[in-house]
């Protein structure tokens, strides 16, 4: 017995909405980077091997870098910098560092997204190394040290003095979920004795 047509027109109307939904999903990022960057003016990462160390010597000038951390609502984390601010030289490396802790019971992944005000300084703040390039795990219980390396760019404009470094750490439920399903996944880390 074969197929009716419509049920076949059926298939593949349903086959057809499937892949340009997979294509929307896809062209979700790029389309949000392109957004960021073109109409707002903000400078997404694109990842450690895009940032490159300034080639320029330095020209004496300093700046203050000041950290800010917080965690979505949705996140059962805690998550801060470890110092408030940073006086640092243009042209040279810095590192600064971001405590994080999960206060559940089970282990979570997280995703940190960062901004950089003002916005006209976003292009010339360099991270080489960063947290937010890669999604994040802590287990239950679990505190960490997160390290970001920086340097802030010697064409920075004269007028900026002041340049802040925020993160905000978001659950990536996907990957969570997924951790989760796999057998034998510590939910908890036995407290130190």
């Amino acid at each position: 017995m074969s197929a009716s047509p419509m049920a076949s027109l059926g298939v593949w109307k349903m086959l057809g909405i499937s892949l340009g939904a997979f294509a929307f999903a896809f062209s979700m990022v790029p389309l949000y980077r392109i957004t960021c960057e073109k109409v707002f003016g903000i400078r997404l990462e694109k990842g450690p091997n895009v940032a490159a160390v300034a080639t320029a010597p330095t020209d004496g000038r300093w700046v203050t870098v000041q950290f800010d951390g917080g965690v979505n609502s949705k996140l059962p984390w805690r998550f801060a910098p470890k110092q408030n601010a940073m006086r640092v030289q243009v042209g040279r490396q810095y590192e600064a560092l971001f405590a994080a802790s999960n206060v559940s019971d089970r282990a979570i992944v997280g995703n940190a997204v960062p901004s950089i005000a003002p916005a006209r300084a976003s292009r010339y703040f360099n991270k080489t190394e960063c947290f937010c390039f890669t999604a994040q795990t802590l287990a239950a219980g679990e505190s960490r040290d997160m390290p970001v390396r920086f340097i802030v760019d010697p064409a920075l404009p004269h007028g900026v003095k002041t340049i802040t470094l925020s993160y905000t750490f978001y659950k990536n439920d996907t990957q969570t979920a997924a951790l989760a399903a796999v057998p034998g996944t510590v939910a908890a880390v036995p407290a130190a004795s």
